[in-house]
């Protein structure tokens, strides 16, 4: 994320499971995902509506950020059971330097044990959708 910035990037997306919590809070219904930018939360909900790859945006806020810091480093990297994901989240956000960011956390969408409309049992494939679909509408 530190590098982006000097690549004169629009945004960074970062895709993948830190720490697993975000089942506890959203099951395997949606993916969570975490953004300080208003117009990246609302193009990115969208493409999760158009796509079918289901979205729901999670809470950045300062309260949830006091619970990395630390007294002996600069912060810790893990926050404790209580808003794991959340935690993770503003650990990212952290690295940020000013670049629209999303972190999209797929631990409990990347597998299935059932069929969906739109995938088998297996690996879904989850977040392939919705990040084409989010780039098709901001292209160019």
């Amino acid at each position: 994320m530190v590098h982006s910035g000097s690549l004169q990037t629009h945004f960074h997306d970062r895709s993948g499971n830190l720490t697993g919590a975000i089942i506890i809070s959203l099951g395997h219904e949606y993916a969570g995902y975490f953004t300080a930018d208003e117009g990246l939360s609302a193009a990115l909900y969208k493409a999760g509506d158009q796509s079918g790859d289901k979205v729901w945006r999670m809470p950045l806020a300062d309260e949830y950020d006091k619970l990395i810091n630390c007294d002996i480093a600069d912060m810790k990297n893990v926050g404790g059971r209580a808003a794991g994901s959340i935690t993770a989240a503003q650990f990212l956000k952290r690295f940020s330097n000013d670049v629209p960011w999303v972190h999209i956390d797929v631990a409990g969408m990347v597998w299935s044990d059932k069929e969906h409309d739109l995938y088998e049992k297996g690996a879904t494939g989850f977040g392939v959708r919705l990040l084409d679909r989010y780039v098709r509408d901001h292209k160019g």
